[in-house]
C-alpha cells in the first residue's frame, strides 16, 4: 500500500515539474515574441486622404477623363454603374477594430488589376491597401462583377436569337447560317502546388484553357474555361458543354445552322473547317478564304481581350480556381464594354480591317502587342469525317462561286479577275 502511494506522489512531483517547465518557457517566448507595433500601418491609415481612390482617380475624372479611361478600362460614369451593380454583393461591414474598404477602392484595384497585371505589393503602394487583404477580396470582386454581367455573356436561349446573329454575320462577313466562330487560347499561369504534368503544354509553360465561340461583333457568346494545358483544340471542344448541346439539340439552334473553327476541329454538319490537302482547286481556295475571313472575329475578339486586359501578358500568380474567374469576369467585361461603349472600346483600327478593292488586310492595333495568349496546340483531326459533314461543305463551296459569291474574292486569293473569267470559261 505504501508503495503504491510513494509512486503516485513521484508522479505528481513529476507532472508538476513538467507544468513548472512548459510554463517557464512560454513565459521566455512571450518575452523574446516581436510585440506588434501598430494595428494598422500609419500610412495606409491615410488612404482617405493620399490613396489612389481618393486623390489621384478623382483629379483623373475631374481633369482627364481619357487617362481616367485608361488606367480602368472604362470611362468614369460607366464605372459607376457598375459599382451600383456589384457594390451589394462585395459591401462589409465597419468593425470596432477598423473600417472596411470601401466597395469604389476594392473595384478600382480590382479593375486595375485586370488592366495591367500589376503585382499585389504594387497595388498595396498605389491604392495604401495592404497587399493580403487584395489577395482576399479580389476573387469576391471579380465573382460580383460576373455575376452581374452575366446577361451580356449568355448563351442564346431561343431559335431567334440565334438567328440574329445569324443576319450579323451574313450583313458583315458574307458567310450566311453562321452562329459562331470557334477557337481556344492558352491562358497561361505559375506551376500550380504538386500539379506534375498537369497543366503543362506544349510550349513547356502552364496554362489552363479559354475555349469561345464568338459572333460577328467579336462578342463572346460561349465560354469554357479551365480545361487542362496540355489539350489541343478539338480535344477541348469533345469535352466542352457546347458539343454535348449541339449533339443533343438543346440550344435552339436553328436549322441548317453553322460553326466554323480551323483545321483542328472535325467536319460536321454544324461544324466546317478549311481544306487542309495539298494543290487546292480556285475553289476550295475561295471556300477557305470565305471561311477564314468569317473565322476572323474570334481572332480579333481574343486579341482586343489581350490588349485591354494586360494581365493575360503575363504569367497569373494565382490558383487555378481563381484564374478560371479572373477569366470569366474578364471575357464578361468585354462584352459589356462592346455592347455598351462600342466606339471607346474598339476605337478606328483596333481589329483587321481588309480593302475589298485590293484584298489587303491591314492587321488590328493589338498584333502589335505583345501577348502571352498562345493558340491551342493544333493536333490536326482525322480525315475520316462523315459523309454528310463534307456534303455540307462542298454545297457551301459551291455556292461561294455561284450564287454568294462577292467580287473581291477571286483578288483576295491572289488571282486576277481575268484569270478568273479564263478558268470559269476553261471549267465550262
Amino acid at each position: 500500500m505504501s508503495s503504491v502511494v510513494s509512486r503516485k506522489k513521484l508522479i505528481v512531483k513529476q507532472l508538476l515539474r513538467e507544468g513548472v517547465r512548459e510554463l517557464s518557457l512560454e513565459m521566455i517566448n512571450q518575452l523574446h515574441r516581436k510585440q506588434r507595433r501598430w494595428w494598422v500601418r500609419p500610412w495606409i491609415q491615410r488612404r482617405e486622404e493620399l490613396g489612389a481612390s481618393s486623390r489621384l482617380l478623382n483629379e483623373l475624372k475631374e481633369e482627364d477623363p481619357e487617362t481616367y479611361r485608361n488606367v480602368l478600362r472604362m470611362t468614369a460614369p460607366q464605372f459607376q454603374e457598375l459599382l451600383e451593380l456589384v457594390e451589394p454583393l462585395i459591401k462589409k461591414q465597419d468593425t470596432v477594430f477598423r473600417q472596411a474598404i470601401p466597395c469604389k477602392t476594392k473595384l478600382e484595384i480590382t479593375l486595375r488589376y485586370l488592366a495591367t497585371g500589376d503585382s499585389f505589393r504594387s497595388l498595396a503602394l498605389l491604392f495604401r491597401v495592404p497587399h493580403n487583404s487584395i489577395s482576399v477580396f479580389l476573387p469576391a470582386v471579380m465573382s460580383a462583377i460576373y455575376e452581374v454581367l452575366q446577361p451580356f455573356i449568355k448563351v442564346p436561349e431561343t431559335t431567334i436569337q440565334w438567328e440574329e446573329i445569324q443576319k450579323g454575320f451574313e450583313y458583315k462577313w458574307n458567310f450566311p447560317n453562321l452562329c459562331g466562330a470557334l477557337d481556344g487560347k492558352h491562358i497561361r499561369i505559375k506551376r500550380p502546388p504538386n500539379s506534375t504534368s498537369m497543366f503543362f503544354n506544349y510550349k513547356g509553360t502552364y496554362s489552363i484553357v479559354l475555349f469561345a465561340m464568338v459572333d460577328a461583333d467579336y462578342c463572346f457568346r460561349y465560354i469554357d474555361v479551365g480545361q487542362d494545358g496540355r489539350a489541343n483544340d478539338s480535344t477541348v471542344f469533345k469535352n466542352s458543354t457546347l458539343k454535348i448541346a449541339l449533339e443533343q439539340n438543346l440550344l435552339n439552334w436553328p436549322k441548317g445552322g453553322l460553326c466554323v473553327g480551323d483545321d483542328a476541329f472535325c467536319l460536321t454538319t454544324y461544324c466546317l473547317k478549311p481544306f487542309s490537302h495539298r494543290g487546292l482547286t480556285v475553289e476550295e481556295r475561295v471556300f477557305n478564304y470565305r471561311l477564314s475571313r468569317a473565322r476572323r472575329v474570334v481572332e480579333n475578339a481574343f486579341g482586343i481581350l489581350a490588349s485591354r486586359f494586360r494581365v493575360f501578358n503575363t504569367p497569373i500568380p494565382l490558383n487555378v480556381n481563381t484564374v478560371e474567374i479572373l477569366v470569366k469576369t474578364a471575357c464578361s467585361l468585354h462584352n459589356w464594354l462592346r455592347q455598351t461603349s462600342p466606339r471607346t472600346y474598339f476605337p478606328s483600327g483596333s481589329v483587321d480591317d481588309e480593302d475589298l478593292n485590293t484584298g489587303v488586310i491591314a492587321p488590328g492595333a493589338w498584333r502589335d502587342m505583345p501577348s502571352l495568349m498562345l493558340p491551342i496546340d493544333r493536333l490536326y483531326s482525322s480525315n475520316n469525317y462523315g459523309r454528310t459533314g463534307e456534303e455540307v461543305r462542298q454545297w457551301y463551296m459551291h455556292q461561294f462561286m455561284t450564287k454568294l459569291s462577292v467580287p473581291w474574292q477571286m483578288t483576295s486569293i491572289g488571282i486576277e479577275p481575268t484569270q478568273a473569267v479564263e478558268n470559269a470559261v476553261e471549267n465550262e
